[in-house]
């Protein structure tokens, strides 16, 4: 691998004005991304459980959150680093996330040095894999697939910057393992790193594969020795879980068809995956001969069918599901330019094109006409970026094209990272179609916060409350839970699923409406229709709690009889 990657660079010297203007540009949007992008609701959920359960007497080992042990324990310790206002304690958050990404990238460009690429290539992709992270779409920003991406570049820079193989191995291994049981599923993206290091260096992969699995089930074990609960909870969490295969069944034609979708809203999201299949084609016409054009390009499908399995497995098409997806191709982006100017002494100027237009398009793509609004539009824009590069190949072959400074990529991809932040870039899609964009989000969020403020001044400082409600009105009024199950989501799955009744942490968690119930409850009848779960479940709220009788607002406050 290194051999077929280094090669002597004929393009020109840095500017250095032009690289300060960029790095500049980079980081005043990381600024402003800290600032102003604020958390995910899957994020809020989680604190607001971790908060209420250290306030209650919980330790994060002891609290449901719908997260396995170490993932509850990586976001609790980011929150003790917090203080202040929300907004504040959430800007914290994000400032110690970005420097999480920017530690990570500087980690592997310092990992691809000690491998021997030059530093044209290594330079460009540990900072465009920095910036992929520290830019991620709120929907992704420290979740646990997006954690697992972060550990799992920080397991191959550890094994590719290590001179000697064990020790390199052992060092990989912790980082990798945690990736694993950051929620189980994002194995696939320990095995997305496996399959990467496997075409740069065979026996590391496989050391560190059963290196990995050795200490992925010390570290289960501790998880299980440690919290009381983990094996029941991970037993009981997929059967909550109403879109599951092992609920759906296997239906090749659905399951293909939602992957196009799913891929193409993923693409509007994350614009760099868009230019996934046109930087891949770049990349592979540089290599020198095509047995490592024939095992690159396999290990690209390889990498790209597990990150997609992933999310098909799960079955709840969530974006975030997918977020080592743009890891990679933020990777294969910065190696395929740099590896072109090292090969051809110029910028691939029609991709580079293609990328801009791409980064000035997705924001305005919320505001096209419904019509235009389809997977098919965003699958057809994918094929222009793979016409561009084939335009740069064919000028390349006849040694024509323009001799950009090396600053320009920099630009390009800043810009095309930084589409995530904006506000008219879509915050959630489906299938091609765009939901609430990023101003949608936070006018949605301070909302939200303004019922939860209306509601927190009828309570009384301190009260202890019973939460029929979602995660983010926990966080917006709070008020601790008793319960060591802050937000019922087993007790609330009865509404679509019968059968969670009769799992052993829907009773636990229905026991805290009878041992001692707090005097008030907040119920969202949005999130938790009373009418709609578990009859019996109803009855036995009805019996406790006396709440305002419908129609009335969504949220309200309930009181003990």
């Amino acid at each position: 691998m290194t051999k077929v990657l280094i090669s002597r660079s004929r393009a020109g010297r840095r500017a250095p004005v032009a690289w300060v203007t960029v790095a500049t540009a980079a980081a005043g949007l990381l600024v402003y991304s800290v600032m102003t992008a604020r958390l995910h609701g899957d994020i809020r959920y989680l604190l607001a459980c971790l908060r209420s359960g250290e306030t209650a007497g919980f330790s994060p080992s002891e609290i449901f959150t719908h997260r396995p042990y170490f993932y509850r324990w990586f976001i609790y310790g980011l929150d003790q680093l917090t203080a202040g206002p929300t907004a504040v304690r959430e800007a914290i958050l994000r400032a110690v996330g970005v420097l999480l990404c920017l530690a990570t990238g500087l980690t592997l460009r310092a990992a691809l040095r000690r491998r021997g690429l030059p530093g044209r290539d290594a330079d460009p992709t540990g900072a465009v894999v920095a910036l992929v992270l520290a830019l991620a779409p709120r929907t992704d920003f420290l979740q646990p697939e997006w954690t697992a991406a972060l550990l799992s570049v920080l397991a191959v820079a550890a094994v590719l910057a290590v001179e000697r193989p064990l020790p390199a191995v052992a060092l990989g291994a912790v980082p990798l393992g945690l990736a694993v049981l950051m929620k189980y599923s994002t194995a696939a993206t320990a095995l997305m790193a496996l399959l990467v290091l496997f075409a740069v260096d065979r026996m590391r992969a496989l050391l560190l594969a059963a290196a990995t699995g050795a200490c992925g089930a010390v570290l289960l074990g501790f998880s299980l020795w440690q919290g009381s609960r983990e094996w029941q909870w991970i037993r009981d969490m997929p059967r909550i879980n109403q879109g599951s295969l092992s609920r759906q069944g296997v239906r090749p034609g659905e399951l293909f068809a939602r992957s196009v979708d799913f891929l193409a809203d993923r693409a509007v999201l994350s614009p760099v995956l868009l230019l996934l299949p046109a930087a891949l084609l770049l990349l592979l016409v540089c290599l020198p001969d095509r047995r490592e054009r024939a095992r690159w390009a396999l290990v690209a499908v390889a990498t790209a069918a597990v990150g997609l399995g992933a999310v098909v497995v799960q079955g709840n098409w969530f974006v975030y599901h997918a977020a080592a997806l743009p890891v990679a191709a933020a990777a294969v982006w910065g190696l395929a330019v740099a590896r072109w100017y090292g090969v051809h002494g110029r910028a691939p100027v029609c991709f580079l094109a293609a990328g801009a237009a791409a980064a000035v398009l997705t924001p305005l793509y919320s505001a096209a006409p419904q019509a235009l609004q389809r997977s098919a539009v965003v699958w057809a824009a994918g094929l222009v970026a793979v016409g561009a590069a084939l335009l740069d190949l064919r000028a390349a072959r006849r040694g024509a094209g323009f001799r950009l400074p090396p600053a320009v990529p920099g630009a390009a991809v800043v810009a095309l990272v930084a589409v995530t932040v904006w506000p008219a870039s879509p915050h959630l899609m489906d299938r091609g179609r765009v939901g609430p964009t990023n101003a949608d989000y936070l006018r949605t969020s301070e909302a939200k916060a303004g019922a939860a403020a209306e509601l927190r001044r009828r309570l009384p400082d301190g009260a202890p409350v019973q939460y029929l409600a979602f995660g983010d009105v926990a966080y917006f009024v709070g008020h601790a839970s008793p319960c060591r199950y802050p937000i019922p989501t087993f007790l609330q799955r009865t509404r679509y699923l019968p059968d969670v009744g009769t799992l052993d942490s829907y009773a636990e968690n229905a026991r805290c409406l009878d041992e001692d119930p707090p005097e008030y409850a907040v119920l969202d009848r949005g999130w938790f229709p009373p009418a709609r779960v578990d009859r019996g479940l109803a009855r036995r709220i009805e019996e406790r709690y006396d709440c305002p009788p419908a129609p009335v607002d969504r949220l309200v406050l309930c009181r003990l009889r």
